[in-house]
Parts: structure tokens; sequence; C-alpha cells
């Protein structure tokens, strides 16, 4: 498979995030939940603090308050709002972020281990990201069409981990249920997919329906949370 070998050795701030809009269709940035040490749930809305008390650890609460507030964050930058509390987002019933009033925008969120992944996006996207390690061949063969497996095509763990981060890209794009497509063979006919291995340490796999974007994949310098505006 294919791949995008991408090295990122510094981090953008908030301020320079406009800019990088204007130029791109689709804005990828990489956030490290250990920049954000305490937390606080005065941005989350009611709805967002009911979800948040049915998390059971203390990880999950944690990479679920912080990736609101930065998303938040980024986009009172991107609609020239005053104050995070002017950023209402809503989730449908597959799981996909929206932003309220603003159909215009695509938004696609992913975690693995100690990074956040956030998608903004002009057109339509998914976006998985996996940290670049051996995991079973078992436990992911299981959940991949056997097409991949009898092929022979994917001998080694690295590409069925690829396989795994398209197919997982794939069903948020596609806003079904991840569980239900799994099994099926992935389809990739009408569509278009991007895979990057990135610092070569994670793997992330971009879809979309059209090859004509630019992107622009970054890691985010911590946000001094001091208050409601951004």
């Amino acid at each position: 498979m294919d791949t995008n070998n991408l090295k990122i050795s510094s981090t953008v701030s908030l301020e320079h995030i406009l800019h990088f809009w204007e130029q791109n269709d689709i804005l990828i940035f990489m956030v490290d939940l250990n920049d954000y040490d305490t937390l606080s749930t005065d941005h989350l809305d009611d709805i967002e603090k009911e979800h948040l008390e049915r998390l059971q650890t203390e990880y999950f609460k944690k990479r679920y308050i912080t990736s609101r507030m930065v998303l938040k964050y980024i986009l009172c930058r991107l609609l020239n709002e005053r104050a995070i509390s002017d950023i209402s987002m809503y989730k449908d019933k597959y799981g996909r972020v929206h932003v309220r009033d603003h159909k215009e925008l695509h938004i696609c969120i992913s975690y693995t281990e100690k990074i956040v992944t956030l998608a903004i996006s002009k057109i339509e996207v998914g976006v998985d990201v996996e940290l670049r390690k051996l995991r079973s061949l078992t436990n992911i063969s299981k959940y991949l069409h056997t097409t991949h497996l009898h092929a022979g095509t994917y001998a080694n763990g690295h590409d069925l981990l690829m396989i795994w981060t398209l197919k997982e890209a794939y069903c948020k794009f596609s806003n079904k249920s991840i569980f239900s497509n799994f099994n099926n063979e992935l389809n990739l006919k009408n569509i278009c997919h991007s895979n990057y291995i990135i610092n070569n340490k994670y793997i992330l796999a971009v879809v979309t329906d059209s090859d004509q974007y630019t992107i622009n994949i970054s890691c985010l310098q911590e946000i001094a949370c001091n208050g409601n505006s951004a």
C-alpha cells in the first residue's frame, strides 16, 4: 500500500490556524494529551457534560475534555467567534461530530494512546490514527475481510494495521457503524484515500470523495486555556 512519510519537527500555534485554513481544504491537528494536565469542564455544554459522566475511565474523560476544548478553540478562530461558548457541537447517531449552524464544516476525531487527531475540513472527510506498533495479527485480521488475507497481499503486521486504519477512516467518512462495516470488503472505487506515516511513529489514514484538495497536517502547540475567549 502506498504511503507518504511525513516528518513533523515543530508545532504550530493557534494564531497561525486561520492562515492555514485560508490555504487548505483540510486541516489535521495532532494534539498531545500530555500537554493538558489540569482540565476544566467549563467549556462543555450540558449535553457534553452528560456524555462525560457516562465515560468510565479517567483516560477516556481526559481525551474527551481535551478534544472538545481544543476543537472549540480552533473553531472559534476559524469562525471568528468572540468566545468558545459561542461554539455549539453535537453528535449524530453514529458519533460524527457536527458544528451547529455550520453545515459547510466537516469534523472528524480520532484517538490513539496519548494523541488526539482533529480534522476540520471544507469537504467530507474521515480520518483515523494508530500508533505504529505490531498488534496481534489474529486480533486485527478477525475484523478484516478475509479476501485481503487469503490473497496474501498484506503479509505483515504493519500492512494489516494500515488496512485497519484505512477501514476505520472509511467508516467515519461514510458515517456508518464501524462494527457493521468491519466484516465487509473495503470498497475503494468511489473514494480517494491517502496514508501517512508520521515521524515513523503513527499511521494516519485520510478518506475523501475527491482527490482535488489541499491538506495540512501539523502538531498543535499547547493552547493556554485561560478563559472563554480564543
